[in-house]
């Protein structure tokens, strides 16, 4: 599992790891860990001769900058620092010239070293920087950028929130970010996540000094296999949990269907369709156990789904008024309020995108987009529920707000596609029934979700290349379970 935490606790971690340590020592490793992830990005071989920049700031992450061009430098790289802040990290200014590296004047043209470079380290600003690139940096930033050189990123990008993943104005996009010591949240979730490409951590020595229970979660393969429900030798259909499936209408019949895909294979040992679109339900999935309604007469259930498709009719309120845990989607997240939710007494799991979202929240789309961290843990706590924000980074976060937020860490940008939401509501359902926590039933799900997404859109390394319709991410669920668990 990848774990991240926020500044202020990575702050402290460090300053304790720090006091039982060398002055500067800390430092010394995080230049080791850049020097040695620069040399491979720049090939085998090329590191002599290759001419580096470093762009430097005035805090310690310009020091790891000058530290590692230090030792790329005795290693046969031409390496020259231009500094943007008021002052440079002594100790890595002296170590670097010591090295052979050489230093922009304040009168010298920065664009000429820049356009001829082969890789920049980014160490402008640093875990605590907010609000953007400052004026004067912006342009030797776009210089970087706009040449063909391979920009690394040091701890995180500079213009981008480490704790909340927000870019309230201009920043450097990297190719590759090497962190250090722990995942920053902004690393993980975009909009800054997209600006950090691809990332590598350093092992500095925090593990032991960062609280147990971390700020964000990402799970990886092996987190999600031991969540997945797997049937004993006594299991029956009713035993592995039975998930109720209210959605669709006359206008949006494939909504029910979808919902009823995602939710057959999540899982749970039966699904039982309620709605005006059993005949296409039947159709497609003969194995579902359909009923006219009302959900209460529908028989049994451990969990229900509603809202997919399910446009002016009826159903919202019923269910909610249920004992059994429920995930609320689309049409019926359009009225919702916060006293329906906390009145409840068994887990609800709300499931928006970001429009939704904002509606929920009396905001605007925007808002919600560029502040998705702040947005999920809001949702959680007005509404009492866990709430899972779908999205480019899709996150989960517990009721109230409380304990690590999730961010699911697969998909594909073709994902965006009428209905993938659907087959996530039914999947996410099924394993409620199943008898996964909501927290672990939205992640779980989201998970496999952008792993099957993944497959059916293709590529050599399942990265998506093509595009997908919602149907095709249901078909390849089944694949993308084998894939987390090994079967």
């Amino acid at each position: 599992m990848r774990t991240a935490y926020r500044v202020e606790t990575v702050r402290a971690a460090e300053a304790e790891r720090m006091a039982r340590l060398p002055e500067g020592a800390l430092m010394q490793r995080a230049a080791a860990g850049l020097a040695a992830a620069c040399c491979s990005l720049l090939g085998k071989g090329r590191v002599y001769g290759a001419r580096v920049v470093l762009l430097v700031g005035s805090g310690d992450n310009g020091g790891d900058a000058l530290y590692a061009g230090a030792r790329l430098a005795r290693r046969g790289a031409g390496v020259t620092a231009v500094p943007l802040g008021e002052r440079a990290h002594e100790g890595g200014m002296a170590a670097l010239r010591r090295a052979g590296g050489r230093v922009v004047g304040p009168h010298d043209d920065p664009y000429d070293v820049l356009a001829s470079a082969d890789l920049v380290l980014d160490g402008i600003t640093g875990i605590g920087g907010r609000g953007g690139l400052r004026p004067d940096a912006v342009p030797v930033a776009r210089a970087a950028r706009g040449s063909d050189a391979v920009v690394v990123a040091v701890d995180l990008p500079s213009g981008v929130d480490a704790d909340t993943g927000e870019v309230a104005g201009e920043a450097l996009r990297a190719d590759a970010t090497v962190t250090f010591g722990t995942y920053k949240p902004g690393l993980l979730v975009d909009p800054a996540r997209e600006y950090a490409g691809a990332l590598r951590l350093v092992d500095i020595g925090l593990a032991a000094t960062l609280p147990s229970v971390p700020d964000l979660e990402a799970l990886q393969h092996e987190d999600v296999a031991r969540l997945l429900p797997v049937p004993a030798a006594e299991s029956d259909k009713y035993r592995r949990g039975v998930v109720g499936v209210v959605a669709g209408s006359a206008r949006y019949p494939g909504a029910a269907v979808l919902a009823v895909a995602g939710a057959l294979r999540g899982g749970a040992g039966a699904v039982r369709y309620v709605g005006p679109a059993a005949d296409a339900v039947i159709a497609a999935h003969p194995e579902t156990l359909v009923h006219a309604g009302p959900p209460a007469k529908a028989g049994r259930v451990q969990a229900w789904v509603v809202g997919p498709g399910l446009g002016d009719g009826p159903g919202v309120a019923e269910v909610l008024a249920s004992d059994v845990p429920v995930l609320v989607d689309a049409d019926g997240l359009r009225d919702l309020t916060p006293e329906a939710v906390k009145s409840r007494t068994a887990p609800t799991l709300l499931t928006p995108h970001a429009g939704e979202a904002a509606a929920l929240l009396g905001t605007s789309r925007e808002e919600v987009e560029s502040a998705r961290l702040t947005a999920v843990r809001e949702l959680a706590a007005r509404f009492g529920a866990t709430a899972l924000l779908k999205g480019s980074t899709t996150l989960v976060c517990g009721p109230g707000g409380a304990g690590p937020v999730r961010v699911n860490p697969t998909g594909t940008p073709w994902l965006a596609t009428a209905g993938s939401g659907d087959i996530l509501s039914g999947l996410a359902g099924s394993l409620l029934a199943a008898g996964l926590g909501a927290v672990d039933a939205g992640s779980a799900a989201a998970y496999l979700h952008g792993l099957a997404a993944r497959r059916a859109s293709g590529g050599p390394h399942g990265e998506g290349t093509a595009p997908i319709a919602a149907g095709d991410v249901g078909a390849a669920l089944r694949a993308a379970w084998r894939d987390v668990t090994g079967g």
